[in-house]
């Protein structure tokens, strides 16, 4: 059986409406989508795939530059040595007895010929009492036997006597002559030994402590088999020994007609205050050591200077001589070289190997290596590499003299304090 059946047209027209709307939503989503993909791409366009912007060129290192400093310099060698007396004495007594007195006080300073000791005298004046008696005794006997032969040359004739007692007079009178003179030389020993119980100072200077006090036997002898009783050292002038090397040696000799000043620093001060010269060079090398002694003289009128002080000194050796200087600063370390940055005429930084002498004042001595026309970098030395090119501005080197400090700066520390009254 044939059915018909009817057709919703409301349902239909509602379902077509909703399939318009829908699509076009779709179509305006799909024309923004794609005019941001456009913009987006003209963005790109114009900021990534312009070419970069090429960079602007760094700016040239600035360094100060400056010809090495010409000055005329005094040349020293180093040594280090110690004072010592100008003349040491022993002072040890010449004949045997008791000390009675000491006629001065430890440490003091002592003239030549000051008396020192005394030694008791009773034994030695009587011993020369004794001497005196016998000189007079061989005198009185001379006396006799020139009259008995004045008394014989006079008589002539029957009156006559023999030869032989002529010559046994003349004998006679010989012999008391020879008696007297050898009873005049006991005397004058025996002076001398009463002159020698007085100890006297030999030399003018620093006397040390006493060995001995009063009431002490002390031993007379030859040498240094007597007693010592102190020392006495002369301090003015004072001497400084020190060694010296083979290759200083050397060098000081060759340089002799330049040279021979001396100058001394202390332990404790920062500068060369004392001013000598050289007295003595040793007449050989020890060749155990390969040094040389060598002692210079110092003036001492205050007796500051006391021996066994240490004591810095320097030599000047070859006399003043003309040299390049630059700062010690501007100096650079290429393994075992030594460079200096210079500048060539295109501003070109350079590395120039040098020889180095001692410092003066800041200032590094040149002493090959460097010629007066160069331009060394003495100021921003970190931004000038070698190969490279630099900016370049007039610097001046001027000598900044350093502090000098004492080789022992730390002075000893008071042990205990109290409060003062």
């Amino acid at each position: 059986m044939n059915m018909i059946t009817k057709i919703d047209t409301d349902t239909q027209a509602s379902e077509v409406g909703s399939g318009g709307t829908t699509r076009r939503w779709r179509g305006r989503h799909l024309a923004w989508a794609a005019l941001g993909i456009v913009v987006l791409g003209g963005v790109s366009w114009k900021y990534l795939g312009q070419p970069e912007a090429q960079a602007s060129a760094a700016p040239l290192a600035a360094v100060g530059i400056s010809a090495p400093l010409a000055r005329s310099v005094t040349q020293w060698d180093d040594y280090v040595g110690r004072f010592a007396p100008s003349q040491t004495v022993e002072i040890r007594p010449r004949v045997s007895g008791a000390v009675t007195a000491i006629h001065f006080r430890d440490g003091d300073f002592v003239r030549q010929g000051q008396l020192l000791f005394t030694i008791d005298q009773r034994p030695f004046q009587a011993a020369l009492a004794e001497a005196r008696a016998s000189s007079a005794s061989a005198r009185s006997a001379l006396l006799l036997a020139q009259n008995d032969y004045a008394r014989v040359q006079r008589l002539s004739g029957d009156e006559a006597v023999s030869a032989s007692e002529v010559d046994a007079l003349r004998s006679r009178l010989q012999a008391a002559q020879a008696a007297l003179a050898g009873a005049q030389a006991r005397e004058r020993s025996r002076a001398l030994d009463v002159e020698f119980t007085q100890v006297r100072a030999p030399i003018s200077g620093r006397v040390s402590d006493r060995r001995v006090d009063i009431g002490n036997l002390v031993a007379g002898a030859e040498g240094t088999s007597a007693t010592l009783l102190t020392t006495v050292n002369k301090l003015d002038p004072i001497y400084f020994n020190f060694d010296a090397s083979e290759a200083l040696y050397l060098k000081s000799q060759r340089d002799k007609e330049n040279g021979g000043a001396v100058e001394v620093r202390l332990q404790d001060e920062a500068d060369y205050n004392h001013q000598g010269r050289l007295d003595f060079t040793d007449n050989g090398l020890d060749p155990r050591s390969g040094t040389i002694r060598i002692r210079a003289v110092f003036d001492n009128p205050g007796n500051f200077l006391t021996p066994g002080l240490f004591g810095n000194m320097r030599l000047a050796n070859g006399g003043k001589a003309n040299a390049l200087l630059v700062p010690d600063e501007a100096i650079q370390s290429d393994q075992a070289r030594k460079t200096v940055l210079v500048v060539d005429k295109d501003d070109n930084v350079t590395a120039k190997p040098v020889e180095l002498g001692p410092i003066v004042d800041g200032l590094r001595i040149i002493r090959s290596g460097l010629s007066p026309q160069d331009r060394v970098i003495v100021s921003n030395l970190q931004a000038a590499m070698p190969g490279a090119k630099v900016a370049v501005k007039p610097a001046t080197i001027r000598p900044a003299p350093a502090p000098v400090t004492p080789v022992d700066s730390a002075a000893p520390v008071a042990a205990q304090a109290t409060f003062a009254r």
